[in-house]
């Protein structure tokens, strides 16, 4: 059986030119053998539906951003959110300051349970409108999740925003009502706010913004304080992410909070990152325990310094995705959609990559490796479509099937090999010899 003539291959290499460009099926073509290993799509074994693909609005992205021209501007928005780019529907961004920001600052500085000073005057100035600029391009509603890094120095045991420390006991409700306020106050301002997690990296003593919580004083603080304030405040249509930490122990984390029913009754599901190993298992043993829960990865990146050039970082991005969205996981957000040649700003010099990055002396757009290779999941897989099971034999590649409504099939297959390497692949509707170049990533989409 040979390709259906609705068939459409994209390929990213790193040794051609090739970035996300639609090839003929001859390119990748291979003889027929038998002895090749197979990767089939297993249609008629759905998983969970995707939610989307997308990075983080930090006040360091937003004021980079703010600094460029109109065309550069302009250029940013489509590449990240228009029909012509990577088509993000999902995006992260903080409540008070995180690391990537200027400099420490919460929205309410001021010692008063009332929170009668809180503003957000200063996210109005670059944040929202990089955020705003992204609504008003997205192909389809951008889901808009934040994070807080640290309550203000007033409500924290340690008097600070950075090094960790803990929330006052007497401050639980007040900073319960502060979640609130953020989303009265960013959607009053043309923001919608589709989720918020309870605290970012709660087991990360930081130098930068960090607070720290036990997986029982999270569960605590869900159940007594902050799941109230939302139902008094009418805002349980917000989801509810727990943990926001590391894969390596959010089993133990989810166990905390959705083994009491007070608390997982608020609970939408659990966010993770990768800075702790890969620990893929952990994903799936979290849905296995919790299957009415739901799995999204709320951020990642790789640290110290912008890696221009890496070929790695894509590779990296692929195998992460492809890896947690065949263990349920819903949704994948990036972390700065921006940074600059030396992977800053940061307040605290705690410098990354991202999947662009802009030099901002000679005002130059740097598009990585990761870029592309998150194009290859946020442009051809949708909202709605579901992830079905993909028997892989190989060895080497990694792969990531999904369908639509309509019966469309759409594959990523990464091959990280310094050699090329043959494969077989069926769909039920395909049966096709190909062979994926080295150090490459292919889409198939076929109906």
């Amino acid at each position: 059986m040979n390709l259906s003539k609705n068939t459409s291959i994209y390929l990213t290499s790193k040794d051609s030119n090739s970035r996300l460009e639609k090839i003929p099926e001859s390119e990748i073509s291979k003889e027929p053998n038998a002895k090749l290993k197979t990767i089939r799509i297993k249609k008629d074994r759905p998983r969970q539906s995707i939610l989307g693909f997308g990075g983080a609005f930090t006040e360091a992205s937003a004021n980079i951003y703010d600094q460029l021209d109109s065309n550069k501007k302009d250029e940013i928005i489509e590449a990240y959110f228009g029909k012509n780019g990577n088509q993000y529907n999902m995006g992260r961004t903080h409540i008070n300051s995180c690391d990537f920001s200027l400099g420490n600052y919460a929205l309410c500085e001021t010692e008063d349970r009332k929170l009668t000073d809180f503003s957000i005057q200063r996210d109005k100035k670059m944040l929202i409108p990089f955020i705003k600029a992204a609504l008003k391009k997205a192909c389809v509603p951008i889901h808009i999740m934040a994070s807080p890094w640290s309550p203000p120095p007033w409500m924290k045991t340690n008097n600070q925003m950075n090094h960790g420390g803990k929330l006052k006991e007497e401050y639980h409700d007040t900073w319960a009502e502060y979640y609130c306020k953020y989303i009265k106050f960013y959607e009053q301002d043309g923001v919608p706010i589709w989720g918020i997690s309870v605290q970012n990296e709660p087991e990360a003593v930081q130098t930068w913004d960090s607070c720290i919580y036990s997986g029982e004083e999270e569960r605590d603080f869900i159940k007594k304080f902050l799941g109230p304030a939302l139902e008094k405040n009418k805002y349980l249509d917000k989801k509810l992410v727990i943990w926001d930490h590391n894969r390596d122990v959010m089993v133990k984390r989810s166990r905390a909070v959705l083994s009491d029913p007070d608390a997982a009754k608020y609970v939408w599901g659990t966010g993770f990152h990768w800075y702790n190993g890969d620990h893929f298992d952990e994903v799936q043993k979290v849905h296995d325990e919790f299957p009415d829960k739901e799995l999204i990865f709320t951020e990642g990146c790789q640290e110290e310094g912008p890696h221009l050039g890496s070929w790695d970082l894509g590779e990296r991005y692929a195998t992460s995705i492809i890896n947690d969205l065949n263990r349920w996981t819903v949704a994948w957000i990036d972390w700065n959609l921006l940074l600059d040649e030396r992977g800053g700003p940061n307040h605290v010099g705690n410098y990354c990559s991202a999947p662009i990055i802009v030099d901002t002396k000679a005002q130059e757009l740097l598009y990585q490796s990761s870029y592309y290779y998150l194009g290859h999941f946020s442009r051809f897989f949708s909202r709605g479509d579901r992830v079905v099971e993909c028997e892989n034999t190989t060895n080497t590649l990694l792969a990531l099937s999904a369908i639509d409504k309509n019966q469309k099939i759409t594959t990523t297959i990464m091959n990280k090999e310094e050699n090329s390497v043959p494969f077989l692949y069926e769909d039920g509707i395909n049966a096709k010899y190909f062979s994926i170049p080295p150090r490459s990533i292919i889409t198939i989409i076929s109906n």
